[in-house]
């Protein structure tokens, strides 16, 4: 088959479309035929050489993606070769082919398209495992989402709406938010020229967030803090804004809030398991009753994965950016 490599780690330029072995499923694994892959931002860390893969797993680019069964392992029941699947993954979704761990596959929804459904795993389980497993969103909360045009955000958005609670986002420019809105989206914050913290407490009279979904970090740790309400949960995903920050433990304790800082990759296979069967029974009939839908910006054919990891770090998208197979 062929997969994209990344023989030195670098710039975008550094993804190689090269031909390597075909992948063999173990035992409770399932062999896919890939249709798509996505982008996540781990995997412009990771060819850059910092965001190496778990051990054992593939060591091509990738956390997602769609496609048809093409074999099974031994001890793998409930699926069938010829099915059509999307799967979390712990890396080779830039490539023709997957081996995948049997629990972390789900049946492509009612009314998405196969290549599309690539875009969904990956930002389904992160959004249900966080603010919602973690953090415990209830309808009639506030949820703040920070990156609310991203594919986290997209999502993030759409099952906090779909369960009754109430959102706001931070973008950067007016077009995102406009997006956000249309997704529904209650308070809007442009964060380049609005303090969040203040934007939210005026929306909420005073009360604050209480979810929090924040990539950034460290350069808005202290703020997340003082943005959430009382019995408050702040979410951490991601370390954009930096991984060092200072924490003020007294606002912490006042708020009665916590604090949650997970990644999907590293988990063993038994706990992603259980985080995509609770996303197919809670998340699932939503997308297939049309509720909830996956936000594609473009794709790009897999071979030129570079321009793909370009048009991810130039932020300018909405959704996901999804690699098309050959």
């Amino acid at each position: 088959m062929y997969a994209i490599t990344i023989p030195e780690p670098g710039g975008p330029e550094a993804l190689v479309w090269d031909e390597v072995p075909d992948p063999v499923p173990g035992e409770g694994e399932v062999l896919v035929e890939v249709a798509a892959g996505a982008v996540n931002r781990a995997d412009l860390l990771q060819r850059q050489g910092f965001y190496d893969p778990p051990p054992g797993a593939s060591p091509y680019p990738g956390l997602e993606c769609s496609g048809r069964i093409a074999a099974l392992g031994t001890g793998v029941s409930g699926w069938a070769v010829g099915d059509e699947v999307c799967a979390l993954l712990s890396g080779g979704g830039y490539a023709q082919k997957v081996a995948v761990p049997a629990g972390q596959l789900l049946p492509v929804p009612e009314g998405v398209g196969l290549e599309h459904a690539a875009a969904l795993p990956e930002v389904v389980c992160t959004v249900w495992s966080n603010v919602f497993m973690i953090a415990h969103l209830r309808p009639g909360e506030t949820l703040l989402v920070h990156g609310g045009s991203s594919g986290i955000g997209t999502m993030a958005i759409q099952l906090a709406k779909a369960v009754g609670a109430r959102v706001a986002v931070t973008a950067g420019t007016r077009e995102k938010l406009d997006h956000c809105a249309r997704l529904g989206a209650d308070i809007l914050i442009n964060y380049r020229e609005q303090d969040f913290v203040e934007e939210i407490g005026k929306a909420t009279d005073g009360a604050g967030a209480d979810v929090v979904l924040d990539n950034m970090g460290a350069k808005y740790l202290d703020r997340n803090v003082r943005a959430l309400a009382v019995n408050g949960r702040l979410a951490i995903i991601g370390m954009q804004g930096g991984v060092k920050g200072e924490l003020n433990i007294g606002a912490l304790l006042n708020k009665r809030a916590a604090i949650s800082a997970t990644s999907l990759r590293a988990r063993p296979p038994q706990e992603k398991a259980t985080i995509v069967a609770a996303v197919r029974e809670h998340v699932w009939p939503l997308i297939d009753a049309g509720r909830v839908r996956p936000v594609v910006d473009r794709e790009i054919p897999m071979p030129d994965a570079a321009a793909a990891h370009r048009v991810v770090e130039e932020s300018g998208h909405v959704g996901k950016v999804l690699l098309i197979a050959p």
